[in-house]
């Protein structure tokens, strides 16, 4: 495992943290390799009961190393990125997260597929996708209207804009918001409680919560696809100009 991922077993519980502050624990291909292979390594490893999923010092995460992610863009599912969604979406294990703080992009839409999310007071999620040319991923396109309603999902895909832990309680996002002090200590309490059940109900449970696991499949791949598209597009190029030159991006000659 790299060391901006690193993972911990206690109790059955698998603790993986997101370790790489200075960059507010932005994520890399190494990272999402690293946490991928954790994930899918974990189903089929008896000592882990319970994954807990958490950040390191004052973020979750802030989503893609925009640098990182330009120059090692994903291609195809073999690509780090897509083998960490597929990972998490058919985790077979209960997935419990600690938001400490920012969860942007893929730190907001990888809690649609926690089983219990726990969120500090001020924590601010954002679906930035829009913003930077892209669409959404990691199936958030199907997810979040059937949890907050088609309007309320549209106002956070469409329009892109920062959200508060109130609003994810809201929406049905976040189990609980904690006190900055309480927030590991209440998901590693969820997480022994989880750990202590029988370990084939509790799979089974999890199993028929996501029966609907092959649509979601489906609509990470068409969400990838057309990702994919934009990547290459003059919009991205345009947004990702304006955030390393700090400047407001200017899409008005785009049809």
């Amino acid at each position: 495992m790299g060391e901006n991922i690193t993972q911990n077993i206690d109790g059955g519980i698998l603790t993986l943290t997101i370790a790489r502050p200075e960059k507010k624990n932005a994520l890399t291909v190494a990272m999402y390799a690293a946490l991928a292979d954790a994930i899918t390594a974990s189903n089929n490893d008896k000592a882990v009961r319970v994954i807990l999923i958490t950040g390191s010092e004052d973020s979750f995460t802030a989503g893609n190393d925009l640098g990182d992610f330009l120059e090692n863009p994903p291609v195809d599912a073999s690509s780090p990125v897509f083998r960490f969604m597929h990972a998490i979406a058919g985790a077979q294990k209960p997935v419990v997260a600690a938001v400490n703080g920012l969860a942007i992009g893929i730190g907001t839409t990888m809690l649609l597929h926690c089983d219990f999310v726990y969120a500090v007071e001020d924590a601010r999620f954002q679906l930035p996708f829009v913003n930077l040319g892209l669409v959404p991923e990691l199936a958030s396109s199907l997810i979040l209207p059937a949890l907050a309603g088609r309007a309320k999902a549209a106002e956070l895909l469409m329009l892109g804009n920062p959200f508060d832990t109130a609003t994810a309680l809201d929406i049905g996002l976040v189990n609980k918001s904690c006190a900055p002090g309480e927030l590991l200590s209440t998901a590693t309490a969820t997480a022994q409680t989880l750990a202590a059940k029988p370990p084939a109900a509790l799979r089974k449970t999890k199993a028929l919560l996501n029966a609907d696991l092959d649509a979601v499949t489906a609509r990470i791949n068409s969400e990838a696809k057309l990702f994919g598209e934009q990547l290459t597009s003059a919009e991205v190029k345009e947004a990702i100009a304006a955030f390393f030159e700090k400047r407001a991006p200017d899409f008005s000659k785009f049809d």
